[in-house]
């Protein structure tokens, strides 16, 4: 068996997407996506999506791991790790936060 090796000049990276770790919900102008009607679950209750926000329910999105807020620990993170690259998204909700907007929310 040969050992493999990876590519000289290869770069590790990582990847995170908006709606599982942005938090800040209702932030900077911020309007309602569909994750953020999406309420959470268990083992013995399915994840399910309500028409408007239900007073009390849990929805993960809306606190997440908060990276809105703390995205400079989180990259330190990353790089502590050795990674060389971070791919991200950010809620289009976030930047049109209608849809109907003709000019990005800049504060988003």
């Amino acid at each position: 068996m040969t050992k493999q090796q990876f590519p000289e000049g290869f770069l590790w990276g990582g990847a995170t997407a908006a709606n599982q770790l942005e938090g800040a919900f209702q932030t900077d102008g911020k309007g309602l996506s569909t994750s953020d009607l999406l309420l959470g679950g268990n083992v013995n209750t399915p994840r399910k999506t309500t028409r408007e926000l239900v007073p009390d329910a849990f929805y993960p999105s809306h606190e997440a791991i908060d990276h809105f807020h703390r995205f400079k620990e989180d990259i330190a993170l990353f790089a502590e790790m050795g990674f060389k690259l971070y791919r991200f998204s950010i809620a289009w909700t976030r930047i049109f936060p209608t849809g109907l907007e003709t000019e990005p929310n800049e504060a988003g």
